[in-house]
């Protein structure tokens, strides 16, 4: 396969001047400007700058009805999700409720088992919700708009239900439909006029505390004075932000950064602070980075292969003990998940080699192995995607005997309309499906279903996917000015907050290789020339070296060692 295009981001030069004149930082005026940035009011992260809620359709009657149950005493079941959003969106809600006046018997959570209940609120979920609770309402978190069958089957059962979620409706008949709950709070469905589509879970229900709040305070419970401090929660609703990756926008930045701003100050869950803890990061220098590829897969791993439970009590718990006894079981159970991916990863790879024997891999990849674990096919799919940049679906069988699958795209390719293209072209074949542009699963019977699954998302790709959408594309920032390559741009830019759809920098120039090698037996380590300078980079996850005259695309970060600060380049691709 040939590498990947590098190209340099277009910077408006006008928005980088007005941006540098209301008094940003040079280096961060060309940086924001070629991100869309053009006045310095998108980025002011105080509270007060959030979208108003009672622009959510939906919030104001769900704050009504939450109000209600609240001073009625009736019981509320949070309906969680398995991974990261989910657990932090419970969270969120249980903490939440219980400063806004719930009492602790009236709230009560459950979440399905990846493996034996599905996802969403299924007719399997409510029932255990019954069982084991009595409750009167059901509040989804991060799932609830496609559960047709699942609402209509709580309200059979005496239940009332409100939806929070942020994914995309299902679709019946061509049309989008909304599940007939007592309210449905959800930026993306139809009707709702809220600017940013790009909410999480957890930011969803954040915005229902918020109007629910508001609701309160004019019912008397307490004066603007005297309010609960909802901002208490924003720790967790930054975590499970950007470990959804939903599109940093200006509201979804400002959650962030104010999440990371509390954390900074040692203000934190104390879940929180026990994952830093086990992942050996620091809070006071606390980033999106850390919450994306260090706190969201320790809580996404207990949802992967044990019970999501382990991650919302982490983060329910008040006992500092308790908080890192959990943080260190789901250290282990991420260790575990590292070395399930890794097996998988192999067995996939060989896999692929099989399908594109001259070196070229189809408009579109689907795998399945007898092997393969089903908590774990999401991330494989990841990975393969990265590195073959085709959509790739992988499957694994779940314990009744259905194929699990879960997908990720590239850019040009949104795979939940793929999958209902496919649901129309293959009448029957997808028994369930859902998801966003660029990552969604499905459910198929067996593995004959996978071929046919296989040859219809390859038929929709070479359809849907121009030749040059086929290749790899790296965005850069440029060539790095030479007086920048220092410790506090490091820390400026880490003081920053970035994300998907606000990527991090990433700059590009060209270096002479003075030595390169191994270490750790698959990351390249180079010594470079760089500007009349030597510099250190290192290439994760590369083996093969680079020639003496490159060009790379690379990242800054700050390597410490024996008290000593030194800036390296950490490689993301060369060309």
């Amino acid at each position: 396969m040939n590498g990947p295009r590098i190209v340099t981001r277009e910077v408006d030069p006008r928005a980088a001047w007005a941006l540098e004149q209301q008094g940003q930082h040079p280096l961060l005026a060309r940086l924001f400007a070629g991100r869309g940035i053009r006045d310095a009011a998108a980025l002011d992260d105080t509270l007060t700058q959030l979208l108003p809620p009672a622009t959510m359709k939906g919030a104001t009657d769900a704050a009504r009805l939450l109000a209600d149950a609240i001073e009625q005493g009736q019981r509320l079941c949070v309906v969680a999700d398995y991974d990261c959003d989910g657990a932090t969106a419970c969270a969120v809600a249980l903490r939440g409720l219980a400063l806004l006046g719930a009492q602790a018997g009236q709230l009560r959570y459950v979440v399905p088992d990846r493996a034996v209940h599905g996802y969403g609120l299924t007719p399997a979920i409510v029932d255990l919700a019954i069982e084991q609770h009595q409750p009167d309402w059901l509040l989804t978190v991060d799932n609830g708009i496609a559960s047709l069958t699942g609402v209509a089957h709580a309200q059979a059962r005496g239940l009332k239900v409100l939806v929070t979620d942020h994914h995309l409706p299902a679709v019946v008949d061509g049309q989008p439909v909304v599940p007939p709950a007592e309210a449905v709070v959800n930026p993306n469905q139809p009707g709702c006029g809220f600017a940013s589509k790009a909410l999480a879970g957890v930011g969803v229900m954040f915005y229902v505390l918020l109007a629910l709040r508001a609701e309160r305070r004019t019912r008397g419970a307490f004066d603007a004075a005297n309010q609960p401090r909802l901002d208490s929660l924003l720790d967790l609703v930054a975590l499970g932000t950007v470990a959804d990756v939903v599109r940093l926008d200006d509201n979804n930045r400002r959650l962030v950064a104010q999440g990371l701003k509390r954390i900074r100050r040692g203000q934190m869950q104390p879940g929180v602070a026990a994952l830093f803890s086990a992942a050996s990061r620091r809070p006071d220098r606390a980033s999106a980075f850390d919450f994306g590829f260090a706190l969201g897969p320790r809580i996404n791993a207990a949802g992967r292969l044990s019970d999501m439970t382990l991650g919302i009590e982490c983060l329910l718990t008040e006992d500092p003990g308790r908080a890192t006894e959990l943080a260190q079981q789901l250290d282990a159970i991420n260790r575990e998940r590292r070395e399930v991916e890794s097996g998988m990863r192999e067995q996939a790879e060989r896999l692929v080699e099989e399908r594109m024997p001259q070196g070229t891999p189809p408009a579109a990849m689907v795998l399945f192995d007898a092997g393969f674990h089903e908590g774990v096919v999401g991330i494989v799919a990841g990975r393969l995607k990265d590195r073959l940049h085709r959509p790739t679906f992988v499957f694994a069988r779940g314990q009744d005997g259905a194929l699990k699958g879960s997908g990720r795209s590239i850019p040009g390719f949104h795979l939940r309309d793929a999958l209902d293209l496919v649901s129309k072209r293959e009448a029957g074949l997808l028994l369930r499906f859902g998801g966003h542009a660029m990552a969604a699963g499905c459910t198929l019977a067996d593995e004959a279903a996978v071929v046919r699954f296989d040859a219809a998302l390859r038929a929709i790709a070479a359809e849907w996917l121009p030749a040059d959408a086929l290749t790899r594309t790296i965005t850069t920032d440029g060539p790095l000015p030479l007086e920048y390559f220092n410790a506090e741009t490091v820390q400026r830019l880490d003081a920053a907050v970035w994300g998907q759809g606000f990527e991090a920098p990433l700059f590009c120039d060209q270096v002479q290789v003075v030595n390169q090698r191994l270490v750790g037996e698959k990351h390249l380590k180079l010594r470079v020339r760089h500007g009349g300078q030597l510099r250190d980079a290192i290439w994760f996850g590369h083996a093969d070296p680079v020639d003496e005259t490159v060009r790379l695309a690379y990242r800054l970060s700050l390597d410490e060692f024996q008290g000593q600060q030194r800036v390296q380049m950490v490689v993301e691709a060369a060309g």
